[in-house]
C-alpha cells in the first residue's frame, strides 16, 4: 500500500492529474463561501439549523454547506444529476434519443450537450423557486436569530438570484467535466464527495461543543463500530458481482481459427448505486418543505412522517426497493446486451441466443437486485436507528456513507489503472513486487 502511494509521484501524468483535481476542488470549495447579493447568511444558517431534518438540510449536506452560506453554488450539482436522470428516462420512451444513444461516441456527445441544456433549464426553475422561498422566510420565528434572509425582496433580487445561482451551477458542471477529462476522473462524483467530506469536521466539533462534560465513551465507541461495519458492508456489496459465463464460438478465416474463448458477463449486485436513497429521501422530506409554504395538509403529513419513526422507516425502505428496481430497469437493457452477444457470436451455455438470453439475463438481474435493494435499505436505515438508540446525533446517514465509500473506491480504481498501465504496483499492493505487464518476446 505504501509502495503504491509512493509510485504515484513517479508518474508525471498521474501526478499532474491529481494536482489538477485537487486544484479544481479547492476552487469549488472557495466558491462555497461567495454569497449571492442581497441576503444575510447568518440568518440563513439559523434557518437551515432549525430545519436540519427537512429538504433544506438534505440539500445543504450535498452542497457542502453552500445553501446555508447562500452561496452562488447553493444549487450544487443536483440540477446536472437530475437532468442526466431525465435524459436516461427519455431514452426509453423517445425513440430518436434511443437511436442517438446507439450511435456511439458522437451520439454520447450530443446527449451530453442536451444534458447541459437541461441543467441550465432546471437551474433557472430551481433558482426562482429558491429565491421566492427565501423571501417567504422573512419575518418568521427562526430560532432566536433576528433579521430577514432577503434584505431587499422583489423582482430585482429574484432576477439577481436566478442569474448568480444558474451561473454557479454551470461553473460547477464545467469543473466536474474538467476533472473528468483532465483530472483523475469521476468529476461530478468527486464534487459531491468533497461537499459531504468537508462537513464531517464541523459536525464532530459541533457534537463535542454541544455535549461538553456529558460525553459517553461507550456510546461513541458503539457508533464508530457501526460506521466501520457499514463501510465494510458497502465495500463488500459494491464489489459484489454475479458473473455469467460466456463462450465465443470458433470461426475459421483462411488458415486461422478465431474464437473458442471463454469470458464472463459481470452483473453488479447494486446496479442503481446511490440514486434510490437520494430519490426516496427527497420524496420523504418534500412535505416538510411544503409545510413551510403553508400548503394545506402538508403539516399533518409531515407530523406522521417523523424521521426515525417506524412509519418513516417502512415507507423509506419501500421507496428504496422500488427505485432500485426502477432505475436498474432504466439503465440496464438486457435486450441490448443479448443483441450484442449475438453479433459477437457469443452465447451463454444451455441458453439460446436472442430472446431467451435476454430473458435469462433479466431473470438473474431481478434476483440479485432484490439483494442489492435490501442491502441499500439496511445501510440507509440501520445506522440511523442505532444512533438514535444510543442518543448520538449522526447527521450524515447511510446515503452519505455510500456516496463517500463508492467514490473513494472508484477513485482508487482510477489511480491503480494509471499505475498498472505504466508498469507500477497498484495501491492494493503486490507483495512488494511491481506488477508487470507481459508483452511480446523479442526474437
Amino acid at each position: 500500500m505504501l509502495q503504491g502511494l509512493a509510485n504515484i509521484g513517479k508518474v508525471p501524468e498521474l501526478r499532474k492529474r491529481l494536482l489538477f483535481t485537487l486544484g479544481m476542488l479547492a476552487v469549488y470549495r472557495i466558491g462555497v463561501f461567495v454569497t449571492i447579493p442581497g441576503v444575510d447568511r447568518n440568518v440563513m444558517r439559523a434557518v437551515v439549523s432549525k430545519q436540519g431534518g427537512g429538504l433544506l438540510g438534505f440539500f445543504n449536506m450535498f452542497s457542502g454547506g453552500a445553501l446555508s452560506n447562500l452561496s452562488i453554488f447553493a444549487l450544487g450539482i443536483m440540477p446536472y444529476v437530475s437532468a442526466s436522470i431525465v435524459l436516461q428516462l427519455l431514452t426509453m420512451v423517445f425513440k430518436p434519443l434511443d437511436e442517438l444513444r446507439k450511435e456511439g461516441e458522437s451520439g454520447t456527445r450530443k446527449i451530453n450537450q442536451y444534458t447541459r441544456y437541461g441543467t441550465i433549464g432546471l437551474s433557472i426553475v430551481q433558482s426562482f423557486i429558491i429565491a421566492t422561498g427565501f423571501e417567504g422566510l422573512n419575518n418568521q420565528d427562526i430560532g432566536g436569530a433576528t433579521g430577514d434572509v432577503v434584505i431587499h425582496p422583489g423582482w430585482g433580487f429574484r432576477l439577481m438570484a436566478i442569474i448568480t445561482l444558474t451561473t454557479g451551477t454551470c461553473f460547477i458542471m464545467w469543473v466536474g467535466e474538467q476533472i473528468t477529462e483532465r483530472g483523475i476522473g469521476n468529476g461530478i462524483s468527486l464534487i459531491i464527495f468533497a461537499g459531504i467530506v468537508t462537513d464531517i469536521p464541523s459536525g464532530v466539533f459541533g457534537y463535542f461543543e454541544t455535549h461538553k462534560g456529558n460525553i459517553q465513551p461507550l456510546n461513541l465507541a458503539a457508533v464508530l463500530a457501526v460506521i466501520l461495519a457499514t463501510v465494510a458492508t458497502i465495500v463488500f456489496f459494491e464489489r459484489g458481482q454475479r458473473r455469467i459465463p460466456i463462450y465465443y464460438a470458433r470461426r475459421t478465416v483462411g488458415r486461422r481459427v478465431y474464437g473458442g474463448q471463454t469470458a464472463h458477463l459481470p452483473l453488479r449486485v447494486n446496479t442503481s448505486g446511490t440514486i434510490p436513497p437520494i430519490f426516496a429521501s427527497s420524496l420523504l422530506m418534500f412535505p416538510a418543505t411544503l409545510a413551510n409554504f403553508k400548503i394545506p395538509g402538508m403539516t399533518q403529513l409531515q407530523a406522521s412522517l417523523t424521521r426515525g419513526d417506524w412509519l418513516f422507516n417502512t415507507v423509506y425502505v419501500a421507496l428504496i426497493i422500488f427505485f432500485c428496481y426502477f432505475y436498474t430497469a432504466v439503465t440496464f437493457q438486457a435486450v441490448d446486451v443479448a443483441d450484442n452477444l449475438k453479433k459477437q457470436q457469443a452465447f451463454i451455455p444451455s441458453i439460446r441466443q436472442g430472446k431467451q438470453t435476454a430473458e435469462y439475463i433479466d431473470r438473474v438481474l431481478t434476483r440479485i437486485t432484490l439483494g442489492g435493494a435490501l442491502y441499500v435499505s439496511a445501510v440507509c436505515v440501520v445506522p440511523t436507528v442505532i444512533s438514535e438508540a444510543f442518543h448520538v446525533p449522526f447527521r450524515w446517514g447511510g446515503t452519505s456513507i455510500m456516496i463517500v465509500v463508492g467514490v473513494a473506491l472508484d477513485t482508487v480504481a482510477q489511480v491503480e489503472a494509471h499505475l498498472i498501465t505504466r508498469n507500477y504496483e497498484g495501491l492494493s499492493g503486490g507483495g512488494g513486487r511491481a506488477t508487470r505487464i507481459r508483452g511480446r518476446r523479442d526474437v
